[in-house]
């Protein structure tokens, strides 16, 4: 496998031939939306990749549908929102894992995930009180990632201050 160590410690792998291995859990950018740190679950058992997002916007430009929407990058925190926009790619009927269908707005987003950055589809929904913030379904996983569920974190971590942020923490106390 070609793959090499970044400054902050994640793998760098380019070469889309060979998979890259993944934890169940782990921390991820959202590149063109100017998130440096997500922290993402990867779920072979949900098919699309799903993100939180509130504030939905339809707007249209140049003709095309487009989604405003805000998110949320810290867990149980809504301290530094960050407003995207992209074109709508899809509306779909989704299931969630209580059972419940809802109709969601589908986008394209870019992520780096362990090193590699990848396109895929990523319904729009309300992830308050879900565990993560972002869910990284089978159909991103297939290009070119294999889960360890035994693991987690394998692409690198943010600093323990942002780690701290994350958790709902001040960056400098020691609670």
């Amino acid at each position: 496998m070609t793959s090499a160590s970044t400054a902050d410690g994640a793998h760098s792998n380019t070469d889309p031939r060979q998979p890259i291995v993944a934890g169940w859990r782990e921390w991820v950018s959202l590149p063109d939306a100017d998130v440096p740190w997500l922290k993402a679950k990867l779920d072979t058992g949900a098919r699309t990749s799903s993100v939180h997002a509130f504030d939905l916007t339809e707007l249209e430009r140049d003709g095309q549908a487009w989604v405003r929407f805000s998110l949320h990058p810290w867990q149980r925190s809504t301290d530094d929102a960050v407003v995207v926009e992209c074109p709508i790619h899809d509306r779909r009927s989704v299931r969630s894992s209580s059972g419940h269908t809802e109709e969601r707005l589908v986008v394209l987003m870019d992520l780096t995930l362990v090193g590699r950055r990848i396109t895929c589809e990523m319904t729009l929904s309300r992830r308050d009180e879900m565990g993560f913030r972002m869910l990284i379904g089978r159909e991103a996983l297939r290009q070119g990632f294999l889960v360890d569920p035994a693991r987690s974190y394998l692409g690198g971590r943010p600093k323990r201050g942002t780690r701290r942020k994350n958790r709902g923490r001040p960056a400098g106390s020691g609670t």
